[in-house]
C-alpha cells in the first residue's frame, strides 16, 4: 500500500476552531490501557482501507474518532469487536489486543468478544420486540440471570442506566420501535449495557437525532465512562470536544495524529489535522 506522503510539522499557534473543550481530570494522568492496535492493516479485496495504524486506548475514558467521510474511521471501529469478519472479502493485518490478548488469535471465543465489547450503531436498530424483550434479549440467551426476578432486574437497572426508565416504566410492554429515536438510541444503549460490556463501540449515535436527544446521549456517555471504556466516531468536532478526553484524527486510511483533546483541538502537531480541525477540508 502506497502511504500518504503529506509532510508532518509541529504547528502551534491560537485555537484552530472555535470549539469549546470542557475542563475535566487530565487524561494524562496514568490511566490503564484497555486495547490496543499494532500495524493495524484492513484491506476490502485488494483495496487499502487502513495502514498501519498503532493506538492505544485507556479505560474508563472517552476516544473520539474524527476525520472526513471515507477515512476509514468506521472501518477501525468494526476491527475492535471483529464485526469486519462478516464481510467476506475483508482481510486483516497485525493486532488488536483487549486486555493485552489478541482478539484475533486463535480460537478466540467472538461471541464472548461480542459481549466485552459492545456496539451501538449510527441509527437505532431496536429488534422487533417489547422495550423489555430488547434489553432482556442478551442476558437470556448468555445465562445470565437463573430467575425471573433476575432477568427484571437487570432489566430495569439497564434502562435506569441509560437514563430511560422514567420514559418507559409504563410501557415496557411496548414494541421497542413505538418510541422516539432518542430513546431507541439510549434503548439500543440499554440493550448492550445488559450483557455486561467493558467497552462499548459508538458510531456516530447522534447523526440521526435532534439537539435535545443529542445532549441526552452525551450526558448518558460521560456517565458510562466513569466505569466503561468508551470508543466513539463521530462526525462532529464540537460533540468530540465535548465529550472525550483523548481524540484520534484518521485521514485517507492513516491514523494522522491522536492525543489529548485539548491538544489536538488547540495545538495540533500535524498540518493536515490543523487544518481539517479548521474546516479547511472534510
Amino acid at each position: 500500500m502506497t502511504p500518504v506522503t503529506a509532510p508532518r510539522q509541529r504547528v502551534s499557534g491560537p485555537t484552530p476552531v472555535n470549539v469549546h473543550v470542557l475542563e475535566r481530570p487530565s487524561p494524562t494522568m496514568r490511566a490503564e490501557t484497555k486495547m490496543t492496535t499494532e500495524g493495524l492493516t484492513v484491506f476490502y479485496g485488494d483495496k487499502p482501507a487502513l495502514a498501519d495504524v498503532n493506538i492505544e486506548i485507556p479505560a474508563n475514558r472517552v476516544t473520539a474518532l474524527i476525520g472526513p467521510s471515507g477515512c476509514g474511521k468506521s472501518t477501525f471501529i468494526r476491527c475492535l469487536n471483529r464485526m469486519n469478519d462478516l464481510i467476506d472479502v475483508c482481510r486483516i493485518e497485525g493486532r488488536v489486543c483487549l486486555d493485552g490478548d489478541d482478539i484475533y488469535g486463535d480460537g478466540e471465543d467472538v461471541v464472548r468478544l461480542r459481549t466485552r465489547v459492545g456496539m451501538v450503531f449510527q441509527k437505532p436498530n431496536p429488534f422487533p420486540k417489547s422495550v423489555y424483550e430488547n434489553v432482556a434479549y442478551g442476558p437470556r440467551i448468555h445465562g445470565l440471570a437463573r430467575t425471573a426476578d433476575e432477568l427484571d432486574a437487570i432489566v430495569l437497572h439497564c434502562l435506569d442506566r441509560a437514563g430511560l426508565y422514567e420514559e418507559v416504566r409504563d410501557r415496557l410492554g411496548a414494541p421497542g420501535t413505538s418510541l422516539s429515536g432518542g430513546q431507541q438510541q439510549r434503548l439500543c444503549i440499554a440493550r448492550a449495557l445488559a450483557v455486561e460490556p467493558e467497552v462499548i463501540l459508538m458510531d456516530e449515535p447522534c447523526s440521526a437525532l435532534d439537539p435535545i436527544a443529542t445532549a441526552k446521549i452525551e450526558e448518558l456517555i460521560a456517565q458510562l465512562s466513569e466505569q466503561l471504556t468508551i470508543i466513539i466516531v463521530t462526525h462532529s468536532m464540537q460533540q468530540a470536544a465535548r465529550v472525550s478526553q483523548r481524540t484520534a484524527f484518521f485521514h485517507l486510511g492513516q491514523l494522522v495524529e491522536k492525543g489529548d483533546t485539548r491538544q489536538i483541538f488547540t495545538n495540533p502537531q500535524d498540518e493536515r489535522t490543523r487544518d481539517y480541525v479548521m474546516g479547511r477540508f472534510g
